[in-house]
């Protein structure tokens, strides 16, 4: 269940960096963002998490796309290459992680914060496992899953493939490269805010904890394989279980010494990542 969670949290990433090139540092920050959003909408106005998707993932989606036309478009104009594009991009949304974090601490304060949703436990295979986790892994499958039929099965998901292999060769077949960024790093942000409603639901968390998701999302994007979401399941599996084990076994303590010593393992088997493609 861990494991799905970090495979959904990454996703959006995934397809910021893989597709747009954008290097966002402020990933933690939107999904603690939309974190606030859900903890607001059901202690203030009792709206379902699940319910407050629909509200969530819609607004996540013009907000990015906001910043990437008004912020990041000339960034991306400027810059002579890609690898260019992407120490901009790192230099910008680090700036906009504090700008979004001071927002949230000046709204919200540094106190942790969670609600009772579903807080009642569920006998499965012989586990006790807390509803609220259930259900948030169930909703993360069906969005991955929507995700991977949008990208496998439709014109725009093939033209966002493109994009993300060899965008000289996308603009060729007369796709269009800028447009299909914008509104790929717009999809990623909304996907990144669902995972802050779902994570919500079970987990406690304050305006400063962007920075730690934002480094599990880079562990599993890069262990991937850049832009490749197979990868990002599998990373994603890895990190969970390895994580559950070495807290249930050894010391929670260590979880965050062995998630690096896995990524440095996969980096020093494959640089490329686990389903990524060496530059040649």
């Amino acid at each position: 269940m861990l494991g799905g969670m970090y495979a959904l949290i990454a996703m959006g990433l995934t397809l910021q960096y893989g597709v747009a090139r954008i290097m966002n540092l402020s990933y933690g920050e939107v999904l603690i963002a939309a974190a606030f959003t859900s903890h607001w909408l059901f202690t203030g106005w009792a709206v379902s998490p699940f319910v407050g998707l629909i509200l969530v993932i819609p607004g996540a989606f013009v907000v990015n796309l906001a910043i990437y036309k008004l912020l990041l478009t000339p960034l991306v104009r400027r810059a002579p290459t890609r690898d260019a594009l992407e120490v901009d991009s790192i230099l910008a949304t680090f700036g906009l992680t504090f700008i979004i974090q001071g927002s949230m601490l000046a709204l919200f304060g540094g106190a942790y914060h969670s609600y009772s949703y579903l807080a009642f436990p569920v006998h499965l295979l012989g586990e006790t496992i807390a509803a609220n986790r259930l259900a948030a892994l169930a909703v993360a499958v069906l969005l991955g899953l929507a995700l991977y039929l949008m990208l496998t099965r439709t014109r725009a998901g093939t033209a966002v493939r493109a994009v993300a292999v060899d965008p000289v060769a996308a603009q060729l077949v007369a796709i269009d490269v800028p447009r299909a960024s914008a509104l790929t790093f717009a999809l990623g942000g909304a996907l990144t805010a669902a995972a802050g409603v779902l994570v919500s639901t079970f987990l406690t968390f304050n305006a400063s904890s962007g920075v730690i998701f934002t480094m599990k999302s880079l562990i599993v994007v890069v262990m991937g394989g850049v832009g490749n979401m197979l990868g990002c399941l599998i990373a994603g599996l890895a990190l969970g279980v390895s994580e559950a084990l070495v807290a249930s076994y050894v010391d929670p303590g260590l979880t965050l010494a062995v998630n690096f010593a896995l990524f440095l393992v996969v980096l020093l088997v494959k640089p490329a990542g686990l389903f990524g493609r060496a530059a040649r």
